[in-house]
């Protein structure tokens, strides 16, 4: 029996997200909470529900936007991961989903279809069924980015010796010189440190505006937390920390003041975080990608691989339904 294929109204909003927190591959990403932080009128919500008999077999947060003339189902443009969030899905159901999204998407208009899904350690139960289908039904990698990713210890004794030479010296260090490294809720000192060291390094600005990241951490604050290092009273390094899922924490916006650059309080910072997230039972933390579009940050990558960190695959898949009028 194929699926039916539904529209999100906001009057499902409680249930998708107990959907999401239960599914075998859900994440803060897929969750309204999350994306509703989004400005009104920014997004066009396309959101899915697919369902056999009355029974939700998976969701799929997207958009709907006008990209090259096309007419694009994104998954999902405000977040960094989308695609379907399901529970204990075989094979065929995964090429029932990927065949339900294809048939929607033919009789709404839409001549492009874009995911990207998390790297594989963002489910609970790990699964290429979904990959397989959507290749199978003529979707292609659109790019595969790298993320960075570290295999959390059981022990907390096991994270120095986790780290190559340069960062257990670096980080012991740190220790000595007496940075503090403590959960801030101060996000204005740690915005504009942020602020500077994007522009002074990639001249750019942040993707969240102080107000936007401010209202993210108000609306999960279990899950999204600032750490920083302090020296005496004067912060000198941030990073957010967003808690995805039961195993994975993901980290965004590292920054530290280049002006306290010899405190490498960076290498203290991830130290102390590995300690809270082994002791809490979460098994991965994720870096973030250091490529783009496939290009590798070589400095950035080798950063992250002194603590520990391996690249996963970040896929971006894309169908292209039939040649649209140019």
């Amino acid at each position: 029996m194929s699926l039916h294929v539904e529209r999100f109204q906001e009057s499902d909003s409680e249930w998708w997200d107990n959907y999401v927190w239960n599914a075998d591959n859900g994440t803060i990403f897929h969750t309204r909470k999350f994306l509703s932080y989004h400005p009104q009128g920014r997004f066009t919500d396309h959101s899915l529900i697919f369902k056999k008999k009355n029974a939700v077999k998976a969701i799929l947060p997207a958009i709907e936007m006008a990209m090259d003339k096309d007419k694009v189902l994104y998954s999902h443009r405000g977040a960094s991961y989308g695609g379907f969030v399901y529970k204990d899905a075989g094979i065929r159901d995964a090429f029932d989903m990927v065949e339900a999204l294809k048939d929607y998407a033919k009789e709404q208009g839409f001549t492009r279809i874009l995911i990207t899904l998390p790297p594989i350690v963002y489910m609970t139960r790990y699964s290429n069924y979904l990959d397989f289908a959507m290749l199978q039904n003529g979707f292609r990698y659109l790019k595969r980015e790298i993320s960075s990713v570290v295999q959390l210890p059981d022990s907390t004794d096991d994270i120095l010796p986790m780290f190559k030479p340069e960062a257990r010296t670096a980080t012991r260090k740190s220790i000595k010189s007496g940075i503090q490294v403590r959960l801030s809720d101060d996000y204005d000192t740690y915005y504009e440190i942020l602020k500077r060291n994007l522009k002074l390094r990639h001249n750019v600005t942040p993707t969240h505006s102080l107000s936007e990241l401010k209202r993210l951490a108000s609306l999960f604050p279990d899950r999204i937390h600032l750490w920083a290092a302090y020296l005496g009273d004067q912060m000198i390094a941030g990073v957010v920390n967003f808690v995805c899922t039961s195993n994975v924490v993901l980290a965004f916006y590292i920054s530290d003041n280049k002006e306290f650059q010899q405190y490498r309080s960076v290498n203290n910072l991830f130290y102390h975080i590995f300690q809270w997230a082994v002791k809490n039972g979460y098994k991965f933390y994720d870096f973030g990608i250091f490529t783009v579009n496939m290009d590798p940050n070589w400095g950035l990558g080798k950063f992250k691989e002194t603590f520990g960190a391996r690249g996963l695959f970040r896929d971006s898949f894309e169908l292209l339904m039939w040649a649209p009028q140019r």
